[in-house]
């Protein structure tokens, strides 16, 4: 796994790059009410708004971390948003893209990095 400073992770499965929030992102915006996913097919490019939460604290964007394509996304946030405060590093992942440039991985943390960083 990779972490960004935006508090998202990316997994690689399948060749694709699987996109979430971690437990701390998770557990700071509090019980998450409302997820609207972008569509399947669409090119993004980095730092592209692509998912927007809402929470009883805050409503948040969640931003596209790499340039690619939104290939598959995980509709069943849409019915059970409390999924991501359940399982954000697991089943509450939010969308599967394929990946234009792997070269912007590069820059993300692994996650002994990443729990300096929320440290």
């Amino acid at each position: 796994m990779k972490f960004t400073e935006e508090h998202e992770w990316l997994r690689e499965e399948d060749g694709l790059m699987v996109v979430g929030i971690t437990s701390h992102a998770a557990e700071q915006l509090g019980d998450v009410v409302f997820v609207e996913l972008p569509d399947d097919g669409i090119t993004v490019s980095k730092d592209d708004e692509v998912v927007v939460i809402e929470s009883v604290k805050a409503a948040s964007d969640i931003l596209a971390p790499v340039d690619g394509e939104i290939v598959e996304v995980n509709s069943a946030l849409t019915d059970n948003p409390g999924m991501v405060n359940e399982d954000p590093q697991g089943e509450a992942w939010f969308f599967k893209m394929s990946v234009s440039d792997a070269s912007q991985m590069d820059e993300f943390m692994d996650e002994a990095g990443y729990q300096k960083f929320i440290a």
